[in-house]
């Protein structure tokens, strides 16, 4: 949707940013789990109903996203080898840094648009070569 280059930009500066945040919590923190966090965010601002499979179920990614952010930060008070609070900073970066690319992405899509508009003739021509 945003592109290879918008996502290794988004999976390496939330993933930074979040470990930078998370030394903040824990003696060491080092791992790609606030860089998937922080492409969960983005990926709520750019499609928020997005359908995915979470807990066994499909919902849209905004759920889902609250459910992970609802049990990270329960997870901040319970003792455990999780980078909770990197989870959250990751998201909390792949929110901003989605705002900034949802702009983006709705005048790219307009500009496809308006590219790729195929007539009604080319439609049924290529169904009857196609789809007999």
């Amino acid at each position: 949707m945003v592109g290879g280059k918008r996502f290794l930009y988004v999976f390496f500066t939330t993933g930074i940013l979040a470990n930078l945040a998370a030394v903040n919590f824990y003696p060491a923190s080092l791992g790609a789990s606030g860089a998937i966090f922080g492409i969960i965010g983005a990926l709520i601002m750019i499609r928020p109903t997005l359908v995915v499979w979470a807990f066994g179920l499909p919902m849209p990614i905004f759920i889902a996203g609250i459910l992970w952010a609802v049990g990270d930060a329960v997870g901040l008070f319970i003792p455990s080898n999780v980078g909770n609070a990197a989870h959250l900073s990751g998201m909390l970066f792949g929110l901003l840094l989605g705002i900034f690319f949802k702009k983006e992405f709705g005048k790219r899509r307009k500009i496809k648009r308006e590219k790729n508009v195929v007539r009604d003739e080319e439609i049924r021509s290529w169904e009857e070569r196609y789809m007999r």
